[in-house]
């Protein structure tokens, strides 16, 4: 469904699909109930990492609602009003963290834009959501902005989060960051019931976020995610693939993809998992063997790096390497071929099995960052049976989200 030009996309206390079953996590029904109940629950836990300077950042679910508050209230000082739509422009960071959910514990709707996108498909997009407020990473980011502003009569106000090469840059609609989590601090200092008020006012009928299609087969469309889905795709989660507090994860993919918003986002306040921010797309491998999370999601072009990686590093092993290695694989493919049938494993393939991880699968995750991993999660497009039957042989448990193959372990 387009959102079309309203301000508000939906009339006040107009549900979006009929709740058949109420979803609550900790007794809440809102992300913006839940969320900031974690933060008082977890407070000095890490939340998230962020990495500066060559080293990892922990930042505390206090920080984590700190900076979200400061964000929100800065917003409802700009005159953010409920059900009001803010675009966000830049790669995953913290920021995009603060900036979601001090946005929905205000009341409004966040709206992710792809950090690639020109500024003409950023002109459609923040058009067509209405947006008042538009959040950017940087100078790049901005440009595409200026470049057709006044092809986006509805935006208000501009936040750049980092103004490197913007210091002597002086726009009246254009502020930074750090200047509109000040204007959020005196607005708390003013009034002190006022955030946990807005919270206490969100619904699991008010959208929480949009997500744009692909525009495959037209102009992209938004789709209105409702609190009260965001909650169900917690519950929902957690009964097929339970995670915990102990968990990490790594992200990387873009948040305003549902796929990785859900692992981001709304996985870590079901559970309390600890989320990392790669550094880029082209640190990933790198970051991942720092990382090493125990929950890894990723699309199939990702899982066919890991694959080639390795499918080259054996070409340039030795013979006694490479002989170890097809070995090794046979007796892990026979495993999981069983296992994908449903059938018993025997005692001596499991004992082939442990032989083959102990001399060469253990090593083989080391190199590609997954020894710690419980499971895997692959989605967002087709992947080959072939790959997974593969990550399964190297006692990868790997799921296929929103999707089901005949050769797949689970699909969910």
């Amino acid at each position: 469904m387009s959102m079309g030009s309203a301000t508000n996309p939906l009339p006040a206390g107009t549900p979006t699909r009929p709740l058949l079953e109420r979803f609550e996590i900790a007794g809440c029904d809102t992300l913006p109930k839940l969320f900031w109940q974690r933060v008082s629950e977890f407070g000095a836990k890490t939340a998230m990492r962020e990495k500066h300077l060559g080293i990892w950042r922990a930042i505390s679910w206090r920080e984590y609602g700190e900076n979200a508050r400061a964000v929100g209230l800065g917003l409802v000082a700009l005159g953010l009003r409920r059900g009001d739509v803010i675009s966000v422009m830049s790669e995953n960071s913290k920021e995009w963290l603060y900036t979601d959910l001090g946005v929905q514990c205000a009341g409004g709707i966040t709206s992710g834009i792809y950090p690639t996108d020109s500024a003409r498909q950023l002109a459609y997009l923040v058009n067509d959501s209405a947006s008042r407020f538009l959040f950017v990473e940087d100078e790049e980011q901005l440009d595409k902005y200026l470049e057709l502003r006044a092809q986006m009569p509805t935006v208000e106000k501009v936040i750049v989060y980092d103004l490197e090469g913007l210091r002597d840059f002086r726009d009246p609609q254009v502020i930074s960051f750090d200047r509109l989590r000040a204007l959020g601090e005196a607005l708390r200092l003013e009034q002190p019931q006022l955030w946990e008020l807005l919270i206490a006012q969100s619904q699991p009928d008010d959208v929480a976020m949009l997500i744009y299609t692909s525009g495959t087969t037209g102009p992209p469309k938004g789709a209105m995610i409702s609190q009260h889905n965001c909650l169900a795709q917690m519950v929902i989660l957690q009964r097929q693939l339970p995670t915990f507090a102990r968990d990490e994860q790594l992200s990387f993919l873009p948040l305003c993809h549902i796929a990785e918003r859900s692992f981001s986002v709304l996985w870590p306040l079901a559970t309390g998992s600890t989320i990392n921010f790669a550094e880029s797309l082209e640190t990933v491998p790198e970051n991942i063997r720092e990382v090493s999370p125990t929950v890894f999601f990723a699309v199939p072009r990702i899982w066919e790096k890991f694959y080639s990686s390795i499918t080259l590093r054996m070409k340039d092993a030795t013979r006694f390497g490479q002989w170890a290695y097809r070995t090794a694989l046979a007796a892990g493919y026979r495993l999981a071929d069983r296992r994908l049938r449903g059938q018993a494993i025997s005692p001596l393939l499991r004992l082939q099995w442990l032989l083959s991880d102990w001399t060469v699968f253990r090593n083989v995750r080391r190199m590609l960052g997954l020894d710690r991993v419980r499971f895997a999660v692959t989605g967002a497009a087709p992947i080959s049976p072939d790959l997974i039957r593969w990550f399964m042989a190297l006692g990868i448990e790997m799921y296929e989200l929103y999707g089901q193959t005949e050769t797949t372990g689970a699909a969910i």
